[in-house]
């Protein structure tokens, strides 16, 4: 998984208000996969809407990746995107035990988080044709703690937690041939094979956790992943399968 992926687009802004709004104005454009990393972004946003803080030297980028099939499937490239995140770590770091994926879209360094995944979706004519994949990570600074949500789990970095400085570009090649990878795998075998790779390295994997929505709150045992990406707690009410929350440890 050397070099740059063959068919993938690349291309590198000094300043941008943010790379998905980006991939927002020139999906239309384009005609294949295309990469768009940021030194710096005015505007980046996180989940839910939340902003996404960016110290110098950090990495954001995001991929244009043309769709197609259900919406569902679209969604399942979080797991794609956090197997890749977790390879690129491990290319750069040669430290594979240091690294573990929360659900649904988080990398995690040492238990603290050093990456984020934001899926946006962008079409023509009331329709998705492509999925933009934004991707930040902490490479050489992380927030405080008190820039993040109550509760959330700590952010760390890659510079701060294991003393080796990264550049964006150079982790970019990186992450770039792994998601071409996982991405070539999910075309031919489908989400069996990405779902059990993640959860191999899944964070809290049965272990009690919380997971929170705006409107609900669950607890339960941490059991799996299921076939379609959904995350499954046993609880005092029986087992449950979660589409769509923030999980907190």
């Amino acid at each position: 998984m050397s070099g740059w992926p063959d068919n993938y687009g690349r291309r590198i802004l000094d300043s941008v208000d943010s790379t998905l709004s980006e991939a927002a104005r020139i999906a239309p454009q384009l005609s294949g996969p295309e990469w768009i990393l940021a030194h710096e972004q005015t505007a980046a946003r996180g989940r839910r809407g939340r902003a996404w803080m960016m110290p110098k030297g950090n990495f954001a980028a995001t991929l244009v990746l043309p769709i197609s099939g259900p919406p569902a499937d679209a969604a399942l490239r979080s797991f794609i995107a956090s197997l890749a995140l977790r390879d690129a770590f491990i290319a750069a770091t040669g430290q594979e035990d240091a690294f573990a994926l929360k659900w649904p879209n988080d990398v995690l360094l040492r238990g603290g988080k050093v990456a984020g995944i934001l899926l946006e979706s962008a079409g023509q004519s009331g329709g998705m044709t492509h999925l933009a994949i934004g991707i930040g990570v902490n490479l050489a600074a992380a927030p405080a703690v008190c820039d993040v949500e109550e509760g959330a789990v700590h952010p760390v970095s890659l510079r701060g937690e294991l003393g080796l400085s990264v550049t964006p570009e150079d982790f970019l090649n990186l992450l770039a041939s792994a998601f071409a990878h996982y991405e070539d795998q999910f075309r031919t075998y489908g989400f069996a094979p990405i779902r059990r790779a993640w959860m191999s390295h899944a964070a809290r994997l049965g272990e009690v956790i919380i997971a929170r929505t705006a409107r609900e709150e669950w607890q339960g045992t941490f059991r799996e992943v299921d076939e379609t990406g959904q995350l499954v707690l046993e609880t005092s009410q029986g087992r449950i399968a979660i589409p769509a929350a923030d999980v907190y440890f």
